[in-house]
């Protein structure tokens, strides 16, 4: 047990004896140089395109699960290219478009939205309904991602709000939101 002790840490001390390596210019450890960028780059993300895709519940859903409205202070929304700041500009919804919600990026902030022309939902999108696989959308509508904090999320004819509730009528909870009507 002692020789097996001696054996281990003459082995670490050994292994500690390595040569130290340089650092580069910008103070790291690492060896790989620097990629410098000009500021207006477009190569960053302005090029990156990512489909919208659909059927992301499964065959048992529609292919796009949720609807939603611009909301009135954000107006004109922006249509992205891909789920980015800096992702293409494709597109502008006025005050009141609505779309099919399909998608949202891994943060939250992003919606892939489906939407006719002039922004508005159409059977004639096809995503009303189940389709049998996920995929890309391949049309015939326009498709792009939104900023989440730019839409309401709408239900028939109620409008819901973030953090909100509905409840049936007679189940009142201190925290919901009874539609009008």
């Amino acid at each position: 047990m002692k020789a097996q002790r001696v054996l281990m840490i003459a082995a670490l001390l050994v292994a500690a004896c390595g040569e130290r390596t340089s650092r580069n210019e910008t103070g790291g450890g690492s060896t790989t140089p620097p990629i410098n960028r000009a500021e207006d780059d477009p190569s960053v993300l302005g090029d990156v395109v990512q489909p919208v895709r659909i059927g992301e519940l499964g065959p048992s859903f529609d292919a796009c699960a949720a609807r939603g409205v611009t909301r009135e202070r954000a107006v004109p929304v922006p249509v992205r290219a891909a789920p980015f700041d800096r992702g293409q500009e494709i597109d502008r919804l006025g005050r009141g478009a609505e779309f099919f919600i399909c998608w949202r990026s891994h943060d939250q902030r992003w919606l892939g939205i489906v939407y006719d022309e002039g922004g508005r939902v159409s059977g004639r999108c096809g995503v009303d309904r189940p389709t049998a696989q996920r995929r890309a959308y391949e049309g015939p509508c326009a498709a792009g991602w939104v900023s989440s904090a730019m839409v309401a999320l709408i239900s028939g004819e109620t409008q819901l709000l973030p953090n909100a509730a509905v409840v049936p009528e007679g189940n009142v909870a201190s925290n919901a939101v009874i539609p009008e009507g």
